[in-house]
């Protein structure tokens, strides 16, 4: 589990298409000095498993699915990553809850300042707005940003400086894909709302509450 909130950017040294997926070297070293083999790390808001160490960077194995849903697949010698350790329980909660496992992949439409922010546009597969609000939360390469504003297939979020300043964003030019995770509790809340409703349509559906229904989802009916 991850936050959203990117603690430093690292570089691409190794991409290599192997049988299975791909394996990836990321250069970070500052990054890497408490971190244990198997440990979990967002690289552009995907979670992989840290396989080993090589001066100063980490290990991954990607696999072909990861490669499938993912930007991860695009990385080459000397792109540079958003990275993030996975959340202690111990720590605070600065973004949102981010699993790491990537939903979908947009499109960076457009960029303008506006104050002291700059305002990302993004294209969103139309599968993915039913779980996206304005004021809601959703992860973009890993980011966590608030929505604020969401128009036909597209959302607006404005990124202040300190974010464009530790991640990626800036750096991407106009069309350049992005990782999205949409908000973990939007996909709950769809979930448990569909199965009500059915139960609803129902002859029985009068006489049973929501707790049985909760107990029905947890044991697979």
């Amino acid at each position: 589990m991850f936050t959203g909130l990117i603690e430093t950017q690292g570089i691409i040294t190794r991409a290599d298409r192997v049988s299975g997926g791909a394996q990836l070297e990321v250069y970070a070293p500052e990054f890497g000095r408490d971190m244990a083999i198997g440990d979990s790390i967002a690289v552009d808001g995907a979670c992989l498993t840290v396989a080993k160490f090589i001066r100063g960077a980490f290990v991954a194995d990607v696999s072909d699915e990861t490669l499938a849903k993912t930007t991860l697949g695009g990385l080459q010698q000397g792109s540079k990553v958003n990275l993030e350790r996975a959340l202690r329980l111990s720590d605070r909660l600065g973004g949102h809850l981010v699993t790491g496992h990537v939903d979908g992949i947009g499109r960076l439409l457009m960029r303008h300042a506006a104050g002291n922010s700059t305002i990302y546009q993004f294209q969103v597969p139309a599968p993915l707005l039913e779980y996206v609000v304005p004021k809601g939360s959703i992860a973009v390469d890993g980011i966590s940003l608030t929505v604020a504003q969401v128009r036909g297939e597209s959302i607006a979020a404005a990124v202040v400086p300190h974010t464009e300043e530790v991640t990626t964003l800036k750096l991407k030019p106009i069309g350049a894909p992005v990782n999205l995770e949409v908000d973990m509790l939007a996909k709950y809340v769809k979930r448990f709302v569909a199965v009500y409703a059915h139960e609803a349509a129902g002859d029985t559906a009068h006489k049973r509450g929501l707790g049985d229904l909760l107990r029905d989802f947890a044991d697979g009916k």
